[in-house]
């Protein structure tokens, strides 16, 4: 353990000699009490004032508590002292209503709380109530602080926290006019509100009117610990409904123009937790102001990656409607999304990435997205985070959806095939990510224009690659678009030349296809093979093989799946 600083030292001796000059004044301080209680005119006033116009006396046991007490912190401040004895000291001091004494015990936790590495035993949180209640303004600073480090450490469990009835004077401490209680208190809610037990407990305990009010508060330190509480309050579905009521919603708002970029990041966290429930939408969204959504859009350009990531974010959880992407895309969103994907952090690119992946699906943004500006940063992204699965499959969906309007020159002319062939060469079979590049690539595949563009850039790499895709059936979709991009390459000279070094390889996904129990597999390795069919080396490789025998297998089946449809749509017209 370390030595207690100057400061602690003097309180310490000061503490001391209060203790001795309480001990030699004792009687006449018992006279002045008396005579200060007769006289005065609030008799019949709330107890707890009355004890503020007398000076507390010491008790005998608490004078020896006390000198006690601070022999044991002069000589030793490791937690393996507190026994049985140490903490009833605690428990003395702390609920003595003499200031003085109360201060030793705060002063004794709070030290404990930045030094101690080990859980604090649950018996030793009864004090704190005491603590937390006490009138004097130096040991609610102090126990709110040591409550705060404790809990920040993880040496105290903080849901036991709420079940030892702590959670009330914490949150009466939120009205406290002293500034670094207030902030205190809030950080000690901020904390306890990361279980849903204890969400639901602050909520019931109608703390959130107080947390709205410092969250305007002009201390920077009260209001980001209040911001911050409020945000970890909206994790949960039933606090959102008592924060919308109490109308958290506009004070988030105005923060977001906050020039702390703490408190920017707490609100927009907070606000995007909100819009993930489409219930509140209409609240957030108002037809008569559009405040929140421009300033989220602005904070787009927030030179804080947080802020700027949390924005996205937000404007993803909004843009549910195509009424709200289109309003998205009119107000410009499009340039600053396109600066995003090339921020140097990791969190922006995938958040503004999957922004744009959701503008994407709306027909009518298509054409607008479709820039060359954005596919040049589509390209350039996926260049340079070829591994990222969240980067890959959201901008191959992205140029899925952009070429399903007539936008299929511009994305041929753009270095986007190119990426996600690339691509395809080192995304591992097992990622999702893999699904969306083969599945775009067959969708382009479709088009003339695009397929002559893929052409030129095949090689022996992504001919094999193509070619094991195929015959990774436990892979399904992977393997249909692999086969579907092969099937629609197969008139091309260059191409025809490369697929004749895998002459077996094609042979035997084919015959998986065929024996496949989906009809589009089959139909697939159908045509694949007619096409294949009319060059002379795969012909005389079919004719050495079973295919034909598989090809007569599904002609059966096909009959015999006819004369069933036609004898049961003879029964249903009868």
């Amino acid at each position: 353990m370390g030595q207690l600083c100057g400061r602690c030292m003097q309180l310490l001796r000061d503490f001391i000699g209060f203790v001795q000059r309480m001990s030699s004044d004792l009687v006449q301080g018992i006279k002045e009490c008396l005579t200060l209680i007769s006289k005065c005119s609030c008799l019949k006033q709330n107890s707890s004032k009355t004890r503020q116009l007398y000076k507390p006396i010491l008790q005998p046991h608490e004078r020896v508590t006390a000198e006690e007490f601070l022999q044991h912190i002069e000589t030793d401040f490791e937690m393996s002292a507190l026994g049985k004895d140490p903490l009833e000291a605690l428990r003395t001091l702390s609920f003595s209503e003499n200031p003085g004494l109360q201060q030793s015990a705060a002063l004794y936790y709070l030290h404990m709380s930045q030094h101690m590495n080990i859980p604090l035993p649950v018996e030793h949180l009864e004090p704190f109530y005491a603590l937390l209640r006490s009138a004097d303004l130096e040991v609610q600073q102090m126990s709110s602080l040591s409550l705060v480090n404790f809990l920040l450490e993880g040496n105290i469990d903080k849901e036991l926290v709420v079940q030892m009835g702590l959670l009330e004077p914490i949150l009466d401490l939120l009205e406290s006019e002293d500034p670094t209680v207030q902030c205190n208190s809030c950080a000690c809610v901020m904390t306890l509100a990361v279980s849903e037990s204890n969400r639901e407990a602050i909520g019931a305990a109608r703390g959130v009117t107080p947390l709205l009010s410092l969250a305007n508060s002009y201390d920077p330190r009260v209001q980001q610990n209040a911001v911050g509480a409020i945000l970890n309050l909206t994790q949960s579905d039933k606090i959102q409904e008592v924060l919308c009521k109490e109308g958290a919603l506009p004070v988030l708002a105005l923060l977001l123009e906050s020039p702390d970029s703490e408190v920017q990041y707490y609100s927009c966290a907070a606000l995007s937790n909100v819009a993930a429930n489409v219930q509140h939408h209409k609240a957030l969204l108002r037809p008569s102001d559009r405040f929140l959504l421009q300033t989220l859009i602005s904070l787009l350009s927030s030179p804080v990656d947080k802020v700027s990531s949390q924005a996205c974010v937000c404007l993803r959880n909004l843009a549910t409607s195509a009424d709200i992407q289109a309003e998205m895309v009119a107000e410009s969103v499009l340039p600053k999304l396109c600066s995003l994907l090339a921020s140097g952090s990791e969190d922006v690119r995938r958040a503004s990435i999957a922004l744009l992946w959701i503008l994407s699906q709306h027909p009518p943004n298509q054409d607008t997205l479709a820039c060359a500006e954005l596919l040049q940063s589509l390209g350039t992204l996926l260049a340079a985070h070829k591994t990222d699965p969240v980067i890959v499959g959201h901008t191959a969906c992205i140029i899925k959806n952009l070429s399903l309007s007539k936008n299929h020159q511009r994305i041929t002319e753009s270095c986007c095939v190119e990426g996600l062939l690339q691509t395809m060469l080192l995304t591992d079979t097992q990622e999702d990510s893999l699904r969306y590049v083969t599945s775009c690539l067959a969708e382009l595949a479709k088009q003339e224009g695009a397929m002559l563009h893929m052409v030129q850039w095949m090689d022996e790499p992504l001919t094999k690659c193509l070619v094991r895709l195929a015959g990774q059936l436990e892979h399904p979709e992977p393997s249909f678009h692999a086969a579907s991009v092969i099937q629609h390459m197969i008139g091309h000279e260059k191409m025809m030349l490369l697929w004749k070094h895998h002459i077996g390889e094609i042979q035997a996904y084919l015959k998986n296809f065929l024996t496949h129990q989906e009809v589009r597999f089959q139909q697939l390795g159908i045509s694949t093979f007619c096409r294949l069919r009319a060059d002379p080396e795969f012909s005389l490789a079919f004719g050495k093989s079973q295919m034909a025998k598989l090809l007569e297998q599904v002609r059966q089946q096909t009959e015999e799946t006819q004369e069933l449809l036609r004898a049961a749509m003879c029964h249903e017209d009868s």
